[in-house]
């Protein structure tokens, strides 16, 4: 591994999430950006509720998390009994399926330690091969993002101002990211870019998260409200706008967070390339178009009310923003059409959002 390579932190190589034995070790993302802090989840009811609670969050990310949860209710299960030790970790399984409906990297990640358990001739060969391809699904994980970032880059000229959404960086995934890995690739090459990060109001993970790693890698940015987007698109003043997914159907149509399709359409009316970079675990080609995608509803606190640091006290809480009494609406993802989309980046290449180009990555 050429760590020279991989996103740093203060000068340290770091992955989002990774095990230690039974341990599954992450970065808190809460915490970020004023507390850059690692946790250890023992359990898979722990792992598992890190990705309820979006201590990881991010398409790749998450689903590494569920490969890793899998394979500590392996390591946890009797082994006396076969019957019941496969019960434990289908168990299990239900559990992390149920943390997120909409990425689709979880799912992906679930079947696969599950199939390798339901596969092998023993629970202690079953606990092996569980362990082994969570960490196999994790490092196809980074693996990917690299190759993205390599194809990507070819799309940012020198002096690029990007728009992105959300965080499809390295902490959307195991290392490098999606969406962030062209400019991190275009930065290694010698470009110069400029980054316009929507603040992805309700969780604000671009001006958490996707401002804090353009930080580490020292690229000029700013972080502007949601509905500023258009403005700088009309002003002729983003080039190129890059997005992550949680799930890519059939057709080319894409699931990602909520203001996603806005960004697409404003951006197809300007005339800017609309770009959605992408490892080939988060294409459903079962689901034929965005209308099968389940979206993720989460708690209309998230929107009542905002977190943040009181410079003054140091410490971190939230402020309600909102009447106490107003009742508010919190849907996670929205859903952009193939029709808005100028391409998808792959670790096999860039293609076009259709059924016929995608099936063809999987052909």
């Amino acid at each position: 591994m050429n760590r020279a390579d991989k996103m740093m932190v203060n000068g340290k190589h770091y992955r989002t999430v990774w095990a230690e034995g039974s341990v599954v070790k992450m970065i808190n993302q809460p915490k970020l950006p004023h507390k850059f802090e690692i946790i250890s989840l023992n359990t898979h009811k722990e792992t598992a509720d890190a990705i309820s609670t979006m201590k990881v969050r991010g398409a790749g990310a998450i689903g590494a998390t569920a490969g890793y949860a899998i394979a500590q209710a392996a390591i946890e299960a009797q082994t006396d009994n076969k019957e019941s030790f496969l019960q434990y970790v289908q168990d299990a399984a239900e559990t992390v399926r149920a943390t997120r409906p909409t990425a689709q990297n979880l799912f992906y990640a679930v079947e696969k330690v599950l199939a390798a358990v339901q596969n092998a001739s023993s629970p202690q060969e079953a606990k092996n091969a569980a362990v082994k391809t969570a960490q196999e699904i994790a490092d196809e994980d980074a693996e990917s993002c690299q190759k993205i970032g390599e194809h990507g880059e070819k799309l940012i000229k020198d002096n690029s101002k990007i728009s992105t959404h959300c965080n499809a960086g390295w902490l959307a995934f195991v290392d490098w990211g999606s969406a962030l890995s062209p400019i991190y690739a275009a930065k290694r090459a010698g470009k110069n870019v400029f980054v316009f990060v929507d603040e992805t109001r309700p969780r604000c993970q671009g001006a958490r998260l996707t401002a804090w790693e353009l930080m580490q890698e020292k690229i000029p940015h700013a972080v502007i409200a949601d509905n500023a987007t258009g403005h700088y698109m009309k002003n002729r003043e983003i080039d190129l706008v890059i997005v992550g997914a949680d799930r890519i159907a059939a057709n080319g149509d894409i699931a990602n967070k909520i203001g996603t399709y806005s960004s697409a359409v404003v951006a197809k009316e300007n005339g800017i390339p609309f770009y959605v970079a992408s490892p080939l675990t988060t294409f459903d080609l079962k689901c034929e178009s965005g209308e099968g995608i389940p979206l993720e509803e989460r708690s209309e606190d998230e929107v009542k009310y905002m977190f943040g640091l009181d410079e003054k006290t140091g410490e971190s809480g939230r402020v309600l923003i909102t009447p106490k009494d107003s009742d508010a609406k919190n849907p996670s993802f929205d859903v952009t059409p193939a029709k808005y989309i100028t391409g998808i980046i792959t670790p096999k290449g860039i293609v076009k959002p259709s059924a016929e180009e995608i099936k063809k990555l999987f052909s």
